[in-house]
């Protein structure tokens, strides 16, 4: 009986094949529109029928006649077909998506950018994303995107170049930090009045730091920094070991629990972060699936936790 036909444990070549065989009532045409042979074609359906335990074909004057058993599984074993058929093309289309965006993708950030924030939004991508190969190159000068130096930069100053794809991502703020072994151990935080008191990291070469505390009303010159290095993750480390008082971005000191806030009166400047990327991106779906993806991590990445 037609009833008893289980479709867990059917084989879709005999299903094709009652399909073929009503479709064209004839052995020979069935075979020729599958691209096989009759004898094949008869044993599927001989074997089909074995499973029902009933014939699905007589032998009619100019073609094969379909049993009631026949009817009665034609539009279930369609149903079927039609449903594996799209199983295979979602199937082909996945396969073809992995394809395209396998590869690699050259980003360049700074160094703290590229040391503390992207390895682990990386992580989450290479988890969604593991046919995707990352190159990351840390620098705090501008690579050129148009001569391919990079396929996508995190900066925190706007590229000039017109022919790039920019977007601005997030403002992320700036804060003075101590570790709290070094406020101890002077008695307490700063204020504006006692700044010289206390240990500072800052920059050796640039002038940059000196610059800002000038603007401020502060006259001090690069002596004023007991620790000076001009690579900004080397004071990222010195502020976090205890060596002075220096900036952080705020987001990244809210993730060093032993950094205290010191000086929140005084503002500072916020830190812009701006996502450019080879104006290939338009025609890489690789190169967007990477750029959409920092572009909505970074974001998250700077706002408040709770």
């Amino acid at each position: 009986m037609a009833a008893a036909f289980d479709p867990a444990t059917v084989d879709w070549n005999l299903l094709r094949a009652l399909g073929a065989v009503l479709a064209h009532g004839s052995l020979t045409q069935a075979a020729a529109r599958l691209g096989t042979s009759q004898p094949t074609l008869s044993r599927q359906i001989a074997a089909l029928e074995a499973q029902l335990g009933a014939p699905l074909f007589e032998r009619g004057a100019r073609r094969l006649q379909p049993t009631a058993q026949a009817l009665a599984l034609a539009e279930p074993a369609a149903r079927m077909l039609a449903a594996a058929q799209a199983c295979a093309l979602a199937a082909d289309a996945a396969r073809s998506q992995a394809d395209d965006l396998a590869g690699t993708v050259r980003i360049t950030a700074s160094e703290v950018v590229s040391s503390q924030v992207l390895p682990g939004l990386l992580a989450t991508l290479a988890r969604r994303q593991p046919q995707i190969q990352i190159e990351l190159v840390p620098g705090d000068e501008l690579s050129n995107l148009l001569e391919r130096e990079a396929d996508i930069a995190v900066r925190m100053v706007r590229p000039t170049q017109g022919t790039l794809i920019t977007r601005h991502i997030a403002d992320w703020p700036l804060g003075f930090y101590a570790h709290h072994d070094l406020l101890a151990a002077h008695g307490g935080p700063p204020t504006p009045a006692t700044l010289a008191q206390h240990r500072w990291v800052g920059m050796d070469q640039s002038t940059q730091l000196v610059d800002g505390f000038r603007a401020a009303g502060f006259e001090v010159d690069r002596r004023f920094f007991a620790f000076r290095c001009d690579r900004q993750a080397v004071n990222l480390e010195a502020v976090r070991a205890g060596l002075g008082i220096g900036i952080v971005i705020a987001p990244l000191a809210r993730r060093t629990p032993a950094l205290v806030p010191v000086l929140t009166e005084l503002a500072l400047p916020v830190l812009p972060v701006w996502l450019t990327a080879h104006r290939e991106l338009r025609a890489s779906r690789r190169l967007k699936r990477v750029f959409d993806f920092l572009a909505q991590a970074l974001a998250a990445w700077g706002e408040p936790t709770h």
